[in-house]
């Protein structure tokens, strides 16, 4: 059986007891599996151990997207919407990346008497977040994109790009330097519809909903 300092011992021992603390009230089977993880550590069977772990941490990261989920804005007069979820693609390229991929949910809104439609994303911990706050940071590099101006989300600064060709935009706001929210738009008499989607996203409740 592997042999462990009493020091590292005890740092694993107190970190799991923070998680099973800080585990959401209704998933007692996340303090269970947590619990698990911990017995089967103390024993020496690592294997089995990161295994019980990582079920646990798969469904505190369900837990949160749940919280997340209720963010998304209500559809605008005219047009519905369905549940927000995570992105299929994105639940994809986290498993094959266990997990590293972050937390990534979508909601999709449709045009009631139109062809318009809307996809509103959340992005958090995500790589192409950290592409996207250097673009948002730098006036610089903002400006000079084509079809892109500066939009203003209360006191955050984000982007909009209009492409009136195709009757699409894409409007995108950076929280903290690690979550995305971003609204994407088709057929679209202009792109104001997707600006003030942004717009009503409730900014505080997503920030509260992925704090560290």
């Amino acid at each position: 059986m592997p042999q462990t300092s009493p020091k590292l011992a005890g740092l694993a021992t107190a970190s799991l007891l923070v998680l099973a603390a800080s585990a959401p009230a209704a998933g007692d089977s996340v303090e269970e599996q947590i619990r698990q993880g911990l017995e089967l550590y103390q024993t020496g069977e690592l294997g089995a151990a990161i295994t019980e772990l990582e079920f646990a941490i798969s469904d505190i990261r369900k837990a949160m997207s749940g919280r997340l989920a209720d963010t998304f804005p209500e559809p605008p007069a005219g047009w519905t919407a369905d549940a927000a979820a995570s992105s299929s693609e994105a639940a994809g390229a986290a498993a094959m990346f266990g997990g590293a991929m972050g937390t990534m949910l979508e909601r999709t809104y449709s045009q009631e008497d139109g062809a318009g439609t809307l996809t509103a994303a959340l992005m958090i911990d995500n790589p192409m977040v950290q592409g996207m706050a250097a673009l948002l940071n730098n006036p610089m590099l903002m400006s000079a994109q084509p079809n892109t101006e500066r939009l203003r989300v209360g006191r955050e600064t984000g982007m909009l790009k209009w492409e009136p060709d195709n009757a699409s935009a894409e409007a995108t706001l950076m929280l903290d330097g690690r979550i995305m929210m971003q609204v994407k738009g088709d057929n679209l008499d202009s792109p104001d519809v997707a600006a003030d989607l942004l717009k009503a996203w409730d900014i505080e409740a997503v920030r509260a909903g992925a704090a560290r």
